[in-house]
Order: structure tokens, then C-alpha cells, then sequence
């Protein structure tokens, strides 16, 4: 029972015991309702997670693929942010097959009288129902990201040719950027968060200060590049045929719980691009 100023009204519920949640969760119904609703909006699995990404859910297309197959379920809050998402207006009645909707009270005489009473009240101007809001149309492009993160911590590899097709508000990327990566760990705090998309324009090199991506001895990385005198134990590594000496790559993280990454010239590195924003 809900109590709204001067008046009671009560709320329905289905009858007890008439919801089973073993028995819809063996049967898949949440997995089963939110891909026929992403299917109705004709949404693919990409662009489904991207729109999720406007209502604070952020996941990958392949976590959103394992909700409808059942092996794994959202929470509440991703289930709210779903039928946001979707436009279902139901709300979580929808997810629910045993709902029983309760019957009309009144008869057909009754329903017109309501009609009618409902078309006196907006004749008069005062009961009018808000108009609603013409909002800019967003314009949406496919964007290249990489299916692997790059990490901000103890390092990930890094296989800068393998991405997927993912749909961004065009304003949201910048419009020297190549491909888009996601963070993984807080070494790059408090300026890069893990799960982040970082923008990357690709080249081959860097200034000292610019944050960079990186692929060095099988791994990626995500670091601010910085270069440094050799220390004297392996400035020969770092001395040319002319004798002149060459600073040393250094990979700082902007979190000081994590020591910078000396660059040894004796594995494999290379710049694989600028972060751009």
C-alpha cells in the first residue's frame, strides 16, 4: 500500500509462491528477454554494450553474450540500466513470465466514461501532458578497438592487429585517433582508470612527457615515455658504432607504487602510438 498526499492506492502483486526463481533461471528467462528485446531494437552485440556504456554499464560484448545464454545474469542495477536501454517500459515485470497482470475493474461503459473524463481534463489546458523534448540527433561511428587491453600495471601482450567494430558518438573520439584501447590496472592513476578506452593515433615515436603505447618484451603497456642517461653498467649497450651515447627509453607510471621500466636494448620494443584526447 502506497500513501501519495490525500490518497491510498494498492499496489498488485502476484499471488505467493507463484514465482520460482530456480525455475526461471534454469529456463533462462532474463538471458531469453533481454535478446529478444536487443533483437527488436535490431541491435547488435557491439552496439548493445556501447549504448549500455550511456547508462553507466560498462562491459564487454562478450559479458553481454553470457547474459543471454545464461551463464551468467546482470545485477539489479544492470537490469534498470537494460530497460533503459531497450525502452522497456514494462520494467522488471518483463523479466518476469509469472506476472499476472490484475483484471479491468471496470466494464466497457466504465472504461469510456474514464475516456471521456481524461479528454475533459486536457481540453482545458491545464492537464495537458508535457511535450516531449526534441533532442540533437547523435551521430555514430565505427571505431577500431583492440580486443586485448593495454595494461597500466603489471603488463599484458599486447597484439596491436586484432580489433572489433565498436560504435562511438562521433564527437566522442578525437579525430586523430587511429584505434581505441582499454586500460587495465592503476598504475596510470589518478589520470587513466582501469576499463577505461584510451584514444591512440599510431606512429613510431614520442617526446619525453607524452603518454605512449608500448609493446616491450612481449608485453603492453600503457606509460608516460621518458628518456635517460644509460646507467654506466650497460651504457655500452646504448653506445652507437660513432661512439656517441643514446639515451635510454624509460617507461614511467603516474601511480608511485609502481617503479619505472628501464628499457633494456636487449628486448624486443616498440612504439605502437600516441594517446590522443
Amino acid at each position: 500500500m502506497v500513501k501519495n498526499n490525500n490518497t491510498v492506492s494498492i499496489i498488485p502483486f502476484p499471488r505467493i509462491g507463484a514465482y520460482n526463481a530456480e525455475r526461471q533461471a534454469q529456463a533462462n528467462i532474463i538471458g531469453e528477454r533481454i535478446r529478444e528485446a536487443r533483437k527488436a531494437k535490431k541491435l547488435s552485440g557491439p552496439k548493445f554494450t556501447e549504448l549500455l556504456s550511456h547508462f553507466g554499464v560498462k562491459i564487454t560484448r562478450q559479458s553481454a553474450a553470457r547474459w543471454e545464454t545464461g551463464q551468467c545474469t546482470p545485477n539489479a542495477y544492470q537490469l534498470l540500466a537494460i530497460c533503459h536501454a531497450l525502452e522497456i517500459r514494462e520494467g522488471l515485470k518483463y523479466f518476469d513470465e509469472s506476472f499476472e497482470w490484475p483484471a479491468d475493474e471496470l466494464n466497457e461503459e466504465g472504461r469510456r466514461k474514464v475516456e471521456e473524463y481524461k479528454a475533459d481534463l486536457i481540453a482545458t489546458g491545464l492537464y495537458k501532458p508535457r511535450e516531449a523534448v526534441s533532442r540533437p540527433r547523435i551521430h555514430y561511428i565505427e571505431v577500431d578497438i583492440s580486443t586485448l587491453a593495454a595494461s597500466a600495471g603489471t603488463g599484458d601482450f599486447l597484439d596491436a592487429g586484432t580489433f572489433e567494430k565498436v560504435s562511438f558518438p562521433e564527437k566522442a573520439v578525437p579525430a586523430n585517433a587511429d584505434f581505441g584501447i582499454r586500460v587495465n590496472g592503476d598504475s596510470m592513476e589518478p589520470v587513466y582508470h582501469d576499463g577505461q578506452i584510451v584514444w591512440v593515433q599510431r606512429c613510431e615515436t614520442l617526446e619525453p612527457g607524452e603518454v605512449g603505447i608500448f609493446e616491450y618484451d612481449g608485453n603492453g603497456y600503457l606509460k608516460e615515455y621518458d628518456e635517460r642517461e644509460p646507467d654506466a653498467g650497460c651504457a655500452e649497450d646504448f653506445t652507437g658504432s660513432d661512439g656517441t651515447v643514446h639515451m635510454q627509453p624509460v617507461l614511467v607510471s603516474y601511480n608511485e607504487a609502481y617503479a619505472p621500466i628501464m628499457v633494456s636494448p636487449n628486448a624486443p620494443f616498440r612504439i605502437a602510438g600516441r594517446v590522443v584526447t
